[in-house]
């Protein structure tokens, strides 16, 4: 009699489950396809039947494998609890991505096809970063695709952060953060003391419906100590950004201990005697990359070592979890939520001076030109010579300060070369045309106690472009190097930007005497053309700001498509693996291609990428808002106590109801309500951006020079108040928009 054939014989893939797992079960590939063999959605129990299990142990790691597989979108579960194969149903699952004004849209997860748009009447019954499902119905007005709701797949907001307010008997939170457009209703018994004004986190207990808001309750009234403390908690809150790692992957970290063992050496190239150098910011904790250059045949020898991250953090572990989970780490004034635990981030992975540490690197020869004309990626041991900062070794090279070079000496060679590889890859990146935006850097300061202490800004110098230059360098010929070993990858790409944008851009320069040359087709020359030509204007800052509005977001996906901005045909990350997922991704697959692995047997397929490109690029536009958010409220409690105090400010958005105004000194953004200008009736040019008395035919115009007074700020609100003091200096303005009526 024949033996009948258990589900370990019918797994197409369980020799490669057997080698990567101690106990394995059976493959997501099995699992897709006794689905489609079913032809019907199944229950958990008849999927079990069908694919022959019936050990205990291995059905509980069976419906694990499926949670997975439905975050992860292979699958959707019906109100029949039943699993579904999402090909054969006429529906597209992904994420909400909600706005302030009420509607929203969903980014479908198989990545196919452009964002569906969700009136308000479907958002009311989800929340942004809710997964959902919704039935393509038609198309809106605009010509977008309009999705109806069908099924809320996952609640992802499980906490709201905002200002509580108390009125007859009943309190309601609104959201710190924007993208939440409902209020969240609090019952009198659910305030936990709360008063109208605290800053409070609340959990959602009832979720929104068709017709109700969310109910919540206030588990946390956040003090009113420190203003950093106090905007960083209620940016977590806000934004689901997770603060503790869980217990499982600080084990692991803290497994590793703080030294690099002997054995590291052990099929390593020795770096310990190159004096490597990291170059960062003066408040960096965390070094991801240290570089070393000399003179060479025909250019230049360039040595990037990045941290190799790779070697401790090894996927199925807990670390990659909690690493996959966060995808960035968050930086915030005085404060950062790293992606992976201190023991790693700041000790053990971190390039600190003077002790070993594992190492990626990537070897180029750089010719007198700026080309790369050969590379090599290699694992390492090393030992940083010295911990610079940006300001020293502009000091030192730039500058010439003799203090600084004394101290510097025994590396100043080094740096040296390093500013001669600079100015050779400066020539090509301007040859390609590649976009250079100047605006220094804008940073809060805080004391020990949380206070803000000042705003500065801090100008790019040679040492940051130095820097940037050989962080490029490495990070294209990553990219080479995985479509030469045709690698999945998670690429770095920047579209070319919408011709809607492109003209309105092309007009708002024109109107400030600034000719944007398109031709047939766009290119980052063109952009950077006008940049070089806006440099010395009072308005550059405006100018450059509009540029780079008209720009697209960069995205992490599989499918390269190439780096606008940079003028790039292929580019990822691979220079900060400590805190940026996708960078981790890249040095596995680089090591992996290194060891002789192919794609057909890394342990992240093609499918798979396209899932971690979504949540890397989600996950960090999630970390950006956060961080924005409390630059803002800092910045409003900066000017708190300056109240009636005047300012220079340059006009940066005109609207109907007012001018957009940030002070010249520190940065800070106001509004000029139209009823604080001079006793008139001011009508608002749109296509001009631009406000005219009727009376008085005074004209306000973005770039325009001003005099402001404060007069209110609310932090809770993000919202500062400005009044015209007066009118400084005028930008160029259209002159078709004098005495020109439109609608008001």
């Amino acid at each position: 009699m024949k033996k009948r054939s258990t589900w370990q014989d019918r797994d197409p893939r369980f020799r490669e489950e057997s080698g990567r797992y101690e106990n394995p079960i059976p493959s997501r590939e099995f699992i897709l396809q006794a689905l489609a063999e079913a032809r019907q959605p199944l229950a958990f129990d008849g999927l079990c039947e069908r694919l022959g299990v019936r050990d205990r142990a291995v059905r509980q790691a069976i419906g694990k494998r499926l949670g997975a597989m439905v975050r992860e979108g292979q699958l959707l579960v019906n109100r029949a609890d039943e699993y579904c194969l999402l090909d054969r149903l006429p529906l597209v699952v992904g994420t909400v991505s909600g706005h302030k004004d009420g509607f929203g849209f969903l980014s479908p997860e198989d990545g196919v096809g452009d964002d569906i748009f969700l009136p308000y009447r479907q958002m009311r019954q989800v929340m942004h970063g809710d997964r959902i499902a919704v039935r393509v119905t038609g198309t809106d007005a605009r010509g977008r695709k309009e999705g109806a709701l069908v099924e809320v797949l996952e609640r992802r907001t499980r906490e709201v952060a905002g200002k509580f307010t108390f009125e007859s008997g009943v309190g309601f939170i609104d959201p710190d953060n924007r993208r939440i457009s409902h209020r969240i209703v609090i019952p009198a018994k659910a305030r936990a003391g709360a008063k109208s004004g605290d800053l409070v986190v609340a959990e959602i207990v009832e979720p929104p419906t068709a017709h109700a808001d969310p109910v919540g309750r206030v588990t946390r009234i956040l003090p009113e100590g420190g203003a950093a403390d106090t905007a960083i908690e209620l940016a977590v809150a806000a934004h689901g950004l997770s603060q503790e790692f869980p217990p499982a992957a600080l084990r692991e970290a803290r497994r590793f201990g703080k030294t690099v063992p002997a054995t590291a050496a052990v099929d390593r190239a020795d770096l310990r005697d190159l004096p490597l150098v990291t170059i960062d910011g003066e408040d960096a904790r965390d070094f991801d990359d240290a570089v070393y250059a000399e003179a060479a045949r025909g250019g230049f020898r360039l040595v990037v070592a990045i941290a190799d991250v790779s070697h401790y953090v090894v996927p199925g572990s807990a670390l990659d979890a909690e690493a996959r989970e966060r995808a960035t780490s968050v930086y915030f004034p005085g404060r950062v939520i790293p992606m992976l635990p201190e023991e790693l981030s700041n000790h053990l992975c971190s390039l600190m001076p003077r002790v070993e540490r594992l190492c990626m690197l990537c070897e180029m020869m750089v010719s007198r030109e700026g080309r790369i004309t050969r590379s090599r990626f290699g694992v390492g041991l090393m030992r940083s010579a010295a911990r610079l900062t940006y300001s020293k070794v502009a000091a030192a090279l730039v500058d010439k300060d003799a203090a600084v070079r004394q101290e510097l000496a025994p590396v100043l060679p080094v740096l040296e070369t390093l500013h001669e590889v600079y100015r050779s890859l400066r020539r090509h990146r301007e040859a390609r045309g590649a976009l250079d935006f100047e605006a220094p850097e804008v940073k809060v300061l805080v004391d020990e106690s949380g206070q803000v202490t000042d705003i500065r800004a801090y100008p790019r110098n040679d040492a940051h472009r130095m820097i940037e230059e050989c962080m490029i360098a490495a990070n294209v010929e990553a990219a080479r190097f995985l479509k030469q070993h045709k690698m999945p990858a998670l690429f770095r790409i920047h579209g070319t930007p919408e011709e809607e944008r492109i003209a309105d851009l092309k007009r708002f320069l024109s109107q400030r005497g600034v000719l944007l040359e398109t031709g047939h087709e766009l290119e980052p020359a063109r952009l950077q053309k006008v940049l070089k030509s806006v440099v010395d204007r009072p308005d550059a800052a405006v100018l450059e700001n509009a540029i780079i509005r008209s720009l697209p977001q960069a995205l992490y996906q599989p499918l390269n498509i190439g780096h606008f901005g940079l003028a790039l045909s292929e580019y990822v990350h691979f220079t900060s693996p400590i805190r940026r997922y996708p960078d981790l991704l890249v040095h596995r697959a680089i090591r992996h291609a290194m060891e002789g692995g192919t794609a057909d047997d890394f342990v992240h397929p093609a499918r798979e990428m396209e899932v971690l490109g979504r949540e890397c690029s989600l996950r960090e536009r999630k970390a950006d808002e956060a961080a924005r958010s409390v630059v803002a409220f800092l910045k409003c409690e900066f000017m708190k106590d300056r109240i009636g105090e005047e300012f220079d400010a340059v006009a940066t958005g005109v609207t109907d109801f007012g001018i957009f105004v940030q002070l010249r000194e520190w940065q800070v953004d106001g509004l000029v309500h139209v009823t604080s200008l001079p006793k008139d009736y001011f009508r608002f040019f749109e296509e001009d951006r631009m406000l005219v008395g009727e009376r008085t035919g005074l004209r306000f115009g973005i770039g325009d020079a001003l005099r402001v007074r404060l007069t209110r700020v609310d932090s809770a609100d993000r919202k500062i108040d400005f009044e015209l003091v007066e009118k400084t200096e005028t930008a160029f303005h259209p002159r078709r928009a004098r005495g020109k009526r439109g609608k008001s």
